[in-house]
């Protein structure tokens, strides 16, 4: 369905280069914060204390995440564990201080705040267990990489596949730069975000290289540029409805969903943006600069020897 169908054709690679120098110039740049400044992991994966605690009525979590605040532990994760009633906080480790002595603090001064308080169980999650998580992630990442360039080989092209891992990469790496540069935290659910951009941002170039494949056997006069530049035009549609729809939803958890969805949020947000941009000025082109050509998708039809006239 088009509601938004363009007619003329958008010389989307006639931008090509410069768009190219911008998507290299960011990514380096991107790169150069991973390596200097790092992520600001989240307890998750550098440890610290989980406490559950539970209130009689809906639990007040603007005034919890402040009084943990006040207390010193900026990094604390305050959210609501199962019901409206049930909280669950995650504060860093602190140096000179137990488990124990942590959550006696952080108890003393919630029920000062409100009596009813009730602690219902305590653990420490140790750094060698934020290490296992961290290099899980890392493996998923690279699952996921190796699983994308299979299916785009298989279905397309190799050079479909390099040119689909270079927009992924392109999107993964732009986000945790981001991360990295406004030392934004980085939790499993920020993690579980990228891996979703993975998949979100190969679904936009799969239905891009299908409509390129399907242009080279219509358009048969056609050059490579002209080929690519319909492709995307004749996708304009569905990506404003498919990513305009995803945007809103995204940016109403981004804005309504609180502290807890807010860096969940915000990378989708990121991805989503750099997710179009990178099918159309990073897949795409960079199958333009490897040299795709009809004779790559569309099989040539051979044709059949001549047979022998029959006898009358």
């Amino acid at each position: 369905m088009d509601f938004f169908r363009v007619r003329r054709t958008i010389p989307f690679m006639r931008y090509a280069v410069p768009a190219n120098i911008l998507s290299v110039s960011l990514f380096v740049l991107a790169v150069v914060f991973l390596a200097v400044r790092g992520l600001n992991l989240s307890i998750e994966f550098t440890g610290g204390t989980v406490m559950e605690i539970a209130y009689p009525q809906a639990a007040d979590l603007p005034k919890i995440r402040q009084t943990v605040v006040d207390m010193g532990y900026s990094d604390a994760q305050v959210q609501n564990f199962g019901t409206s009633r049930d909280v669950l906080i995650r504060l860093p480790i602190r140096e000179g201080a137990t488990t124990a002595q942590v959550s006696e603090e952080v108890m003393v001064a919630l029920r000062e705040a409100d009596a009813s308080v009730e602690r219902r169980r305590v653990e420490f999650v140790g750094p060698q267990v934020g290490k296992e998580l961290a290099e899980d992630g890392a493996l998923a990442l690279l699952f996921v990489i190796i699983g994308i360039m299979l299916y785009l080989a298989a279905r397309f092209e190799w050079k479909f596949s390099i040119a689909a891992i270079a927009a992924n990469l392109h999107d993964v790496v732009i986000i945790l730069g981001f991360f990295a540069a406004f030392q934004w935290e980085f939790s499993l659910s920020v993690l579980a975000a990228v891996l979703a951009i993975l998949g979100y941002s190969v679904n936009e170039s799969v239905v891009i290289f299908d409509r390129i494949r399907e242009n080279f056997r219509k358009m048969r006069k056609a050059s490579t540029i002209e080929v690519i530049d319909n492709a995307i035009t004749r996708t304009m549609s569905r990506t404003i409805i498919t990513h305009g729809s995803t945007q809103i939803f995204v940016l109403s958890m981004l804005f309504f969903g609180g502290p807890t969805l807010y860096y969940f949020a915000l990378a989708l947000t990121i991805g989503i943006l750099f997710g179009i941009y990178s099918s159309i000025f990073v897949g795409s082109a960079t199958a333009m600069w490897l040299g795709v050509k009809r004779e790559d998708l569309v099989k040539p039809v051979k044709k059949k020897e001549d047979e022998e006239p029959e006898l009358p």
